[in-house]
């Protein structure tokens, strides 16, 4: 029997990996008729402003005007192709707890899609990836997507 997908949820954080994410993502919601939540999760502290106690609420305001201008631009796009079932919604706070928990409790989504790896090589290095962190506690089904197979060609 296959699975499928009525609600899929992925974390956008600009890097190139979250974005053919998104793309596998919403090639797997044409097939399946599915609605599509793209999320960007904004930490001020992982820049070290709260650990300074440099906290500035200019600061965290920039972070979520730069977040909310590139998931409008990132959606545009998406409707432009033509696919129009899918929502951005930006939150604060940790990504790791927020994505693999928190945000799919409140919207119900049945798949979380997501790359391999982001941004943030220093968390990766001292904390683990949110990756791997999503894939361990998720509350639903994760799929890691690694390479974009349309883009790469195989040479031999």
């Amino acid at each position: 029997m296959l699975q499928e997908y009525t609600n899929i949820l992925v974390p956008l954080d600009g890097s190139k990996q979250a974005e053919v994410a998104l793309n596998k993502a919403v090639a797997v919601a044409k097939r399946n008729e599915a609605h599509v939540d793209v999320l960007a999760v904004v930490d001020p502290g992982q820049f070290g402003y709260n650990l300074a106690g440099l906290a500035d609420g200019d600061i965290t305001y920039q972070l979520v005007q730069d977040s909310e201008a590139y998931l409008k631009e990132t959606v545009a796009k998406i409707k432009k192709d033509g696919f129009e079932d899918i929502d951005f919604h930006i939150r604060m706070g940790s990504p790791k707890p927020i994505i693999s928990q928190d945000f799919v409790a409140d919207h119900h989504n049945d798949l979380i899609m997501m790359g391999s790896t982001g941004l943030n090589a220093m968390e990766r290095v001292l904390e683990g990836s949110v990756t791997t962190y999503v894939q361990r506690n998720a509350l639903t089904d994760v799929i890691v997507v690694k390479t974009d197979l349309m883009n790469t060609q195989v040479t031999k």
